[in-house]
């Protein structure tokens, strides 16, 4: 089997992840769309088991799923989903001093990561994950 060509290619995959990213945010930089993208993923990380982890990890890019367990470690686990406020209050928390998060980030990502690995993918993992991953997810 040819080696796939999304670990080929696998920095300009993430360059134009970035730059879809970086358009649907309305920012300047491919620094501020890693920093908006990271946030948003780890949020959705903390309300993870280890098992979904592992399967979300499987139908990101790699460069993003392997953004996605860095750092990681699964005793941060919460089953607190919280309002769509207390949410993105979250991701804006994260690494504030380089965050320029707003209040339509995690929508924002959410089209980037759709666009990038179909809805299709996206919405068979969160099938199993309730309304609340849904409602993380949705645009």
């Amino acid at each position: 089997m040819p080696v796939p060509p999304e670990y080929l290619r696998v920095g300009e995959f993430f360059t134009d992840f970035l730059l879809r990213v970086k358009a649907e945010c309305m920012l300047t930089s491919r620094h501020q769309a890693y920093t908006c993208m990271q946030a948003v993923i780890t949020v959705f990380r903390r309300r993870l088991t280890p098992e979904q982890v592992i399967r979300f990890v499987q139908i990101l890019p790699p460069v993003v799923g392997t953004i996605l367990v860095d750092g990681w470690t699964p005793e941060e686990f919460t089953t607190r989903w919280g309002s769509r406020e207390n949410l993105t209050a979250e991701v804006r928390r994260f690494r504030h001093d380089h965050n320029l998060s707003t209040d339509s980030t995690i929508t924002d990502v959410a089209k980037a990561i759709r666009a990038t690995i179909g809805d299709e993918a996206l919405d068979s993992f969160l099938a199993d994950l309730g309304p609340d991953a849904q409602a993380y997810w949705r645009i």
